[in-house]
């Protein structure tokens, strides 16, 4: 399918304001134009509608986002403990309120957490002591974790080639890589289009591709050995989708464009979002 080199995307959350996605056809991804600086970018998450760094459940829509988010946290590490070896060390880089840290750590995980907004992180830290800034990172030492898992997070990244090469250091030469991002190539992205809630701007910087992912990671000796769907996202993503746009039965029609999204992904395999499952290209072999 042929994507325009260019277009228009408004921040619907916040700032009203309009940004450029940019298409990179070797990386076969976009990038949000102009980006934040990281000094600006803290004001583009300051809303009480940025769910992931609350707890609150004031209407139905989030009521139903942390009723299935509960049941993902078991799912996810389900997935994380099927492909690594034994419970050892878990970094999870943009753990929002800890609830993926306090389901791993409850099962025998040794945890650590990244995340950079101060009211989520202490809502975190009430859950599991070792939270901590993203600055953290960098004393880190190398190798020093069996599975880091990034759950929306590498989308938000500034700098992204830095936090790459942070990866690519952290990781221990068997250990599991877990990144779950947006897909732009899914029916609801092609649906909804500029209105597509997934694309987030400015807070999401970067949207990916199955085909960037692996290219991407692939210059930080990562391996894509595995991808899931995640079958919700669409049902999310559509439902936000018709509320953005203030459509009358919003949450009926998001409901319908997520089941067919999911519908037509067991042919075309494109998701609204995936789970990326990567080992260090020496130890690529899953188990």
């Amino acid at each position: 399918m042929k994507h325009p080199n260019t277009f228009q995307v408004i921040d619907q959350s916040v700032s009203k304001e309009s940004f450029t996605l940019e298409y990179d056809e070797d990386l076969d991804m976009y990038a949000t134009v102009p980006q934040p600086s990281l000094e600006d970018l803290p004001r583009y998450y300051e809303s009480e509608d940025y769910i992931s760094h609350t707890s609150s459940q004031r209407n139905l829509f989030e009521r139903v986002y942390h009723m299935v988010r509960s049941y993902m946290l078991g799912s996810k590490l389900k997935l994380v403990s099927k492909h690594s070896r034994g419970k050892g060390q878990l970094l999870d880089i943009g753990c929002g309120t800890g609830d993926f840290l306090l389901t791993a750590k409850k099962a025998g995980w040794q945890v650590r957490g990244i995340e950079p907004n101060v009211q989520a992180r202490e809502l975190a830290k009430d859950k599991v002591e070792d939270v901590f800034e993203v600055e953290h990172l960098l004393s880190l030492k190398e190798q020093s974790f069996d599975v880091i898992t990034l759950w929306h997070v590498l989308e938000h990244l500034p700098k992204l080639e830095e936090h790459l090469k942070i990866l690519q250091r952290l990781v221990k030469p068997n250990g599991l890589l877990v990144i779950a991002v947006p897909n732009f190539k899914s029916y609801d992205a092609q649906h909804y289009k500029n209105h597509w809630a997934a694309f987030d701007v400015p807070r999401h910087l970067w949207h990916f591709s199955k085909a960037s992912i692996q290219k991407l990671l692939g210059q930080y000796d990562f391996e894509l050995f595995n991808t899931k769907p995640m079958w919700f996202d669409s049902f999310y993503v559509s439902m936000l989708s018709e509320k953005q746009k203030g459509s009358q039965l919003g949450f009926l029609k998001g409901a319908w464009t997520g089941m067919i999204s999911n519908l037509k992904g067991l042919g075309s395999k494109e998701y609204s979002s995936h789970i990326y499952l990567l080992r260090p290209k020496t130890q690529n072999k899953p188990f």
